[in-house]
């Protein structure tokens, strides 16, 4: 096992579990951070994909009493079991179907670092803009979502294929623009993180699986899924805290600083050497 190479990847899956679930984008710090880390080939691409199941499972582990509630209330028929679950097909279906049609293009032309910091500016201004908006919140539970919310909720999801945008904040910032609580905002992007990371990294593994070397590949993918983990929730329990009391506001700074030092060093850093 390379020692390098294994710190590359626990490094990468702490930041894939730190930022999946703030609004700050992990797919744009894991572009720029494996550019900055020179991890930044095809493999390293499955491999930033892949490592989100690290913080799916802590999602899982999070709302474990949640997920264990819906599941017991399919199989023994109960309707509000079978209304959550179809609200999360629903809003999973926009992203994919966008993904599908555009997923090459977009990686083609935005996967690179100056258009994240782009991205991260615009998105700041576009939480500033909507924390300053009166908040007429008619949903205060994921329970209470109708199936045309969670559409909506989809096709806000659906922004974070461009890369930098986030997608817990697309998620999240359209709630509150749909007349949700944070609080229920939030735990939807958790809830629909689940079917959308999972599905993304499987499809994403057996895309590129005649790249890959299981055998040695497997211990490198393994560690930083469980660095996702771990610092996935931490940001999971340090979000919920801060929202009780915050607004998302502090995160719209932190992505235009984020974004214009990437600015600033382009011309003097070859990011994508």
């Amino acid at each position: 096992m390379e020692i390098l190479l294994l710190i590359q990847t626990i490094l990468l899956g702490i930041v894939e579990g730190l930022t999946e679930f703030l609004p700050i984008s992990s797919t744009g710090h894991l572009i720029l951070v494996g550019d900055f880390l020179y991890f930044n080939d095809e493999k390293a691409k499955v491999f930033t994909v892949v490592i989100q199941v690290g913080a799916i499972f802590a999602v899982c582990w999070e709302y474990r009493q949640k997920i264990s509630s819906v599941l017991r209330g399919l199989v023994k028929g109960e309707k509000a079991a079978q209304k959550f679950t179809i609200n999360l097909i629903i809003a999973f279906m926009p992203l994919a179907s966008l993904g599908l049609l555009f997923g090459k293009n977009i990686k083609a032309v935005l996967f690179s670092p100056v258009p994240v910091a782009l991205a991260f500016i615009i998105g700041a201004f576009v939480i500033i803009w909507a924390e300053k908006r009166e908040h007429k919140i008619r949903i205060f539970n994921v329970e209470d979502l109708t199936p045309f919310d969670a559409l909506k909720l989809g096709f806000a999801q659906a922004f974070a294929l461009i890369p930098g945008t986030s997608r817990s904040g697309a998620t999240i910032i359209g709630g509150l623009l749909f007349g949700l609580s944070r609080k229920a905002a939030t735990e939807f992007s958790f809830f629909l993180a689940i079917p959308t990371l999972f599905i993304a990294s499987v499809y994403d593994l057996y895309k590129h699986r005649e790249i890959l070397d299981w055998a040695s590949d497997a211990p490198y993918f393994l560690a930083g899924m469980a660095a996702a983990f771990f610092s996935a929730m931490l940001a999971i329990k340090v979000l919920l805290r801060y929202i009780s009391n915050h607004n998302f506001i502090i995160f719209a700074w932190y992505r235009i600083a984020f974004g214009l030092i990437v600015l600033a060093t382009a011309g003097a850093v070859d990011w994508t050497d």
